[in-house]
């Protein structure tokens, strides 16, 4: 049996969506359609927030509360998230729906861990409506979590551990310093070490490069390396106790983190 007591996987980046391209495609989408236009850069810097801050943040960055401006005449405010956020959700369904396939190596990752007695759960950005067509496909492809808490479940969402704090509660896990948050965004690092568990962070197949499977593969090897490293740069300095390419290389990590738990260390 194992000495990690739960592991809170993310899912779009890493679990699903290799890439993280669905909720890029639903935002510019929403944004083009409000008269604003956002690119990709812009549309990335705060993802794995809940949709709802996501809209915030994205409407306070200067360019963007410029152009705002300049379209409607005044600046952005509750309402305007409010309307972003009701339109982007149907948007955001229908682009996960289309970026459900599971990265490779994930269903038998949670197959071993379950094997050995470690719980799954899993905390998300997504809505619960946004979630609805995800999970069912994911069972069909082998991932189905104990445990799912969505953006708008707890008070605050990420980078707050209170969605994690959740998770593990109603897993019933405990100590967090036996327990493993694995994510490709930096918030989602920061809400594991805000939780006192384990971090690994993934710096190939999230937000942090941004492109899909195929599109990886087909860059230069500089290139490709490149935007690896920058990706894993930045999860280290958000305080990542471990970062690896993808789902599927995890398990020296994950094995690593188990014998330093059964020697008696904690996560700092």
């Amino acid at each position: 049996m194992s000495p990690i007591q739960a592991v809170i996987f993310d899912w779009a980046g890493t679990m699903i969506d290799f890439g993280c391209r669905a909720p890029v495609l639903a935002l510019r989408e929403v944004f083009a359609e409000a008269g604003v236009e956002i690119d990709e850069v812009e549309a990335r810097a705060d993802m794995g927030r809940a949709k709802r801050d996501h809209i915030r943040a994205l409407l306070a960055m200067p360019r963007v509360a410029d152009a705002w401006r300049a379209r409607h005449g005044r600046s952005s405010d509750e309402t305007d998230v409010d309307r972003l956020h009701d339109a982007v959700e149907p948007k955001m369904r229908a682009a996960a729906k289309d970026c459900s396939a599971l990265i490779p190596g994930a269903a038998s990752l949670v197959a071993d861990l379950r094997a050995r007695g470690v719980k799954i759960g899993s905390t998300t950005g997504y809505t619960r409506p946004m979630m609805a067509d995800i999970l069912p496909l994911a069972a069909d492809q082998g991932y189905a979590p104990e445990v799912v808490v969505c953006a708008g479940e707890t008070t605050e969402g990420r980078p707050s551990p209170l969605m994690m704090w959740k998770a593990l509660t109603e897993l019933g896990a405990w100590p967090a310093r036996a327990c493993v948050k694995v994510d490709d965004a930096v918030v989602g690092i920061a809400e594991g070490l805000e939780v006192g568990a384990w971090t690994i962070g993934l710096s190939a197949s999230g937000n942090g490069v941004g492109l899909g499977q195929e599109a990886l593969a087909s860059l230069a090897p500089g290139d490709r390396a490149a935007r690896i490293a920058t990706s894993a740069k930045a999860l280290r300095d958000a305080g990542a106790h471990y970062v690896v390419d993808t789902i599927g290389e995890l398990g020296p990590a994950l094995a690593e983190i188990e014998a330093r738990i059964a020697r008696g260390e904690r996560p700092v």
